[in-house]
């Protein structure tokens, strides 16, 4: 499907001037949709072999721990047996003290009591009390590393629970789970379904009228709330064993959980009656000699013991259904695995988009922490809402698919630079040889000379100017009008009559200055080594794209995207007069930006000059047009605007080291600051006169600007090049500064 859709838009987008952006775009969507979907794929299958479970449940337990503390549970009262009571009272406890101590509570009419206390040979509990109902006991299953221990003898089957808790696994062993109901092995003296805090909250729920309802599969209802039972991917879980009836354990904070009191003070008449009435009173031991306790999510906080009591969890588990059910307190609900799978995806997806959009490490750095800062924003707010979805995963998705993306396209860049680099090689070598055979001096007679003038004159008659109407390539190509012409070749607007929508383009015809079989062979290698280096920089925006580039009976043709608008040499006419610093600053900003892209491949331009910036009238972009070098394949015609060596450039642009063949980098910086002080004064480079004793371009006289500005302009257009700025970036950098104090 993502295929289809990719064809479709390149179908419907080749009918635009966008064609070139847009297939650049596609590729990059591509490129962003292949690695989001490889990546979430990986995730999901580190997801799936655990790597990731360990470290989803400690975001888990964080987010457990930060959140708001909740008001106590008014209904529960838990009485301790603490290290102290066991110093006046032996463990275990003899009935004769458990009796006491039910007597006792019973006489200020809980609805419900829970006795958490499992011990052997309890045949005399709750002698005395005439009615049990309301005392829930206890059992213990046994397992590989304990006996059973069976319930009491006198008591009813319905009033018996176990006691089990199932900690997460082997590694933490913290308790996030709680098994509410369970089968009953068919061996076991402990044979009851319902777990401790299941059973005593169920008995107060019943005592209101509110009846437990297995009718529904794998979920059961208590009153008008679904419980819904964890399954083996709930959550961050994988695989977890998920048989009975569990559910995920909502703690309340462990200092703000119920009012609590010690077996001592209830035997010694210490507690408050009110409250004990009509509440659910849950008895067990803290004594960390009889029982360590059990680790929770709270054990990594700081000021909270490592171990939690088992009554602490069995209070947790009651007072959780019982909030749910009277108070309306969320279970902890979580997303389906197809709904997850699109969370990771989709962050994915992101991921890949920032490492597309920005490309640059410190950049992404900064912007991929804010952008997984609102990640764990959004997870921690849904928690505080009961919601528990994946933090993990989508981060490590994030990180990898912008990671990817960056390393990808840095890579690629650094490919093309490398692949620009040899290309700039090879055309400089190409650039020498012309060089040689247009300097050369012959000795040759007069007839040959006349010869060769013959042969260079039947070349030129041989290929005519195009007019109107003419068709070049087999008929691809349909002439418009022609755009300009000049001693190297002429430059038309033309149709391609091959492309949906017949598109404008521009048509280049370049014209070598011989035919000799030796000329045209290097003639050749200069155009196609400048023809790759013009498809390759022309995937920058303010670059027309290079559509085609072929040869035609000995003679050049480039086809590049046509850029409707205007030259800046419309705009720099000395009718206009002298521009303003705003837009002296802007325009040289938005040729550095473009001039920055292309130094960095090692290209010079060769001929910066109003002639060769259009504004675009789409977007008001400034494009850089005409790169140089092709234009040795002719030597110049004019000295008034053209250079009188193998040289390129333009007079009053080009710096004295172009003049002399040897353009470097920060050459085009000079052109470009030329323009700059044409923009400000309205006079043409070639009218301003240079100081004799440093050869500088003396200017500033001539006109007001500021100090920023003309120190600016001032070090781009020195006479010799190491004096100049190095660097288009280095100018911006400087410019920007100018910008940001205005």
């Amino acid at each position: 499907m993502i295929s289809g859709i990719l064809q479709y838009l390149r179908t419907a987008l080749t009918k635009n001037q966008d064609y070139r952006d847009t297939l650049t775009k596609i590729h990059w969507w591509r490129m962003v949709v292949v690695t989001s979907v490889g990546v979430t794929t990986l995730v999901w299958g580190m997801r799936e072999l655990k790597w990731l479970q360990p470290w989803e449940l400690k975001a888990y337990d964080q987010m457990l721990r930060s959140r708001p503390s909740e008001p106590p549970d008014p209904r529960l009262l838990l009485v301790k047996i603490t290290e102290e009571d066991l110093a006046q009272v032996k463990w275990p406890l003899s009935d004769a003290i458990i009796n006491q101590l039910l007597t006792k509570l019973e006489s200020d009419q809980p609805r419900v009591i829970g006795l958490n206390l499992y011990r052997q040979n309890q045949t005399n509990l709750a002698a005395g009390i005439t009615n049990k109902n309301n005392i829930i006991t206890t059992c213990l299953l046994s397992s590989k590393d304990r006996s059973e221990i069976p319930p009491p003898p006198n008591f009813p089957g319905d009033n018996i629970s176990y006691n089990d808790l199932i900690p997460d696994n082997q590694e933490d062993q913290i308790v996030r789970r709680s098994l509410l109901f369970a089968e009953p092995s068919n061996n076991s003296k402990c044979a009851t379904q319902f777990s401790f805090a299941a059973l005593i909250a169920i008995s107060y729920l019943e005592k209101q009228g509110i009846n437990v309802d297995f009718t529904e599969k794998h979920n059961f209802h208590l009153g008008k709330i679904t419980f819904s039972t964890l399954t083996p991917n709930s959550g961050g879980y994988i695989g977890l064993d998920a048989a009975g009836y569990q559910i995920l354990l909502n703690y309340r904070h462990p200092h703000r959980l119920t009012q609590e009191v010690t077996l001592s003070q209830v035997l010694n008449g210490q507690v408050n009656p009110n409250w004990i009435k009509d509440k659910l009173v849950i008895i067990g031991t803290t004594a960390a000699s009889v029982h360590p306790g059990v680790y929770t999510p709270y054990s990594a906080s700081p000021d909270h013991p490592a171990r939690t009591s088992t009554v602490f969890i069995h209070a947790q588990i009651a007072s959780q259904i019982l909030s749910t059910v009277l108070d309306g307190r969320p279970l902890i609900w979580y997303w389906p695995d197809w709904l997850e799978v699109t969370w990771v995806l989709a962050w994915s997806l992101l991921g890949s988009i920032l490492g597309w959009w920005l490309r640059h490490p410190v950049m992404l750095l900064v912007v991929g922490c804010l952008t997984l800062a609102g990640l764990v924003a959004i997870c921690v707010g849904l928690f505080l809402l009961a919601g528990w979805i994946p933090l993990i995963p989508p981060a490590i998705a994030f990180l990898f698919s912008s990671v990817g993306i960056l390393v990808y396209s840095t890579y690629r860049t650094q490919q093309q630079t490398k692949l620009i680099i040899q290309q700039v090689e090879q055309q400089q070598e190409a650039i020498a040889q012309l060089s040689i055979l247009l300097k050369e001096t012959t000795a040759a007679t007069e007839a040959t000379k006349i010869r060769d003038q013959h042969i260079h004159s039947a070349s030129i008659i041989y290929q005519p100017e195009k007019r109107t109407g003419d068709l070049l390539l087999g008929g691809r190509y349909h002439i418009s009008r022609v755009l300009g012409a000049g001693g190297f070749g002429r430059t038309y607007l033309a149709q391609d009559t091959q492309r949906p929508g017949n598109p404008t383009c521009v048509v280049k015809q370049l014209m070598p200055a011989r035919r000799d079989t030796k000329f045209l062979e290097v003639a050749r290698r200069l155009f196609n080594t400048e023809a790759e280096i013009l498809e390759a920089l022309g995937k920058h925006p303010q670059i027309p794209a290079l559509l085609a580039y072929f040869e035609d009976q000995q003679e050049f043709y480039l086809v590049e995207e046509y850029i409707p608008g205007h030259t800046l040499h419309e705009e720099l006419a000395p009718v206009h007069g002298a521009k303003n610093e705003t837009f002296v600053i802007e325009m040289l900003k938005g040729v550095l930006e473009v001039l920055a892209f292309v130094h960095e491949h090692r290209v010079i331009h060769r001929d910066i000059k109003p002639h060769n910036i259009i504004r675009s009238n789409q977007d008001n972009r400034l494009v850089l047009i005409d790169f140089g070098a092709v234009k040795l394949m002719h030597p110049p015609t004019s000295e008034q605007t053209e250079l009188a060596t193998v040289a390129i450039g333009t007079r009053g642009y080009a710096p004295p080291e172009q003049f002399a063949g040897h353009p470097r980098l920060s050459s085009d910086i000079y052109a470009l600051g030329m323009m700059g002080i044409q923009a400000m004064t309205g006079i043409l480079p070639q009218e301003l006169q240079p100081d004799p004793e440093t050869g500088n371009v003396m200017w500033q006289h001539t006109v007001q600007v500021s100090a920023e500005l003309g120190m600016i302009l001032d070090k781009m257009v020195r006479y010799h090049f190491s004096d100049r700025y190095q660097s288009a970036a280095a100018v911006l950098q400087d410019l920007n500064q100018i910008s940001d104090k205005k």
